[in-house]
């Protein structure tokens, strides 16, 4: 701030303090005394690392490196592209009609089908976030149907992953098999979720077969998910064991804590 000021006034008036003790001939204090010195070329001192440049105006001072105005540089002024009006309205509109079919599917087909592509995933991505999860999976289903549409595995992790978290275990399997004929594949975190997912909800079997489908994908599997199953199946030992021993084989230099018997039942 005191830079700015000073390139913005008359030098006599704002000179810095440690300026002022300068012999009077020094170069630098010759600059501000005179304010005709500030037509000629361009002065530097590069072992102090003080700069002068006559581009502008006024000069610009900084030690070690060219002076900057002080105005924010492009990302910082712009930030991060915010929910234009448009999709803003879109959501609210969503949510106000969501328990009256007949109201939301003619909002639909008169505000959300004329978003852009860009407004319409930020709709998408918004309802997710707010846990909104079943109006998301409309504006999914929504998406598929759109001419630039491109099956991508990160729209269908983000949803199958907001799903799980809301217990919708029979729309995340439908989702599944829509992935599968789309030959995508989940990641290890989308594993994970499901997996979780499942225990959470008391159906050890379906998670042991996404554990399986997991084993079946071309990308190696990661270490999280078969944690989550440890630890998840401990009142199922025999299903445990197996995920166990398939851990021990992929990670052998990873250790597996058995709890006490008594923590999981068997006596």
């Amino acid at each position: 701030m005191l830079f700015r000021a000073l390139s913005r006034s008359k030098p006599p008036f704002l000179i810095p303090l440690f300026l002022q003790n300068l012999p009077i001939n020094h170069p630098l204090a010759s600059f501000f005394i005179n304010p005709n010195s500030r037509t000629s070329t361009e002065v530097s001192f590069s072992a102090s690392g003080v700069f002068f440049s006559n581009s502008t105006n006024g000069f610009s001072l900084i030690f070690g490196r060219n002076y900057h105005d002080g105005r924010p540089r492009g990302p910082l002024w712009r930030g991060k592209k915010l929910i234009g009006k448009e999709a803003l309205f879109v959501i609210l509109g969503l949510k106000r009609f969501k328990d009256d079919e007949e109201k939301l599917d003619k909002f639909i087909k008169l505000h959300v089908l004329r978003l852009l592509k860009m407004d319409m995933i930020a709709v998408l991505v918004e309802l997710q976030r707010q846990e909104e999860v079943s109006l998301a999976l409309k504006i999914f289903r929504i998406i598929q149907k759109q001419d630039w549409y491109n099956p991508d595995a990160y729209l269908y992790k983000d949803l199958i992953i907001a799903m799980s978290r809301c217990k919708r275990m029979d729309d995340v399997m439908q989702l599944w098999s829509d992935m599968k004929k789309e030959e995508l594949f989940p990641d290890s975190q989308t594993y994970s979720e499901v997996i979780r997912g499942f225990l959470r909800d008391g159906s050890p079997a379906d998670a042991m077969n996404i554990y399986e489908d997991m084993l079946k994908s071309p990308d190696l599997p990661e270490e999280l998910p078969f944690r989550i199953l440890l630890k998840g199946l401990l009142p199922h030992p025999l299903l445990r064991n197996k995920v166990k021993k398939d851990f021990e084989e992929l990670f052998p230099e990873r250790s597996v804590y058995d709890p006490p018997q008594e923590i999981f039942g068997m006596r």
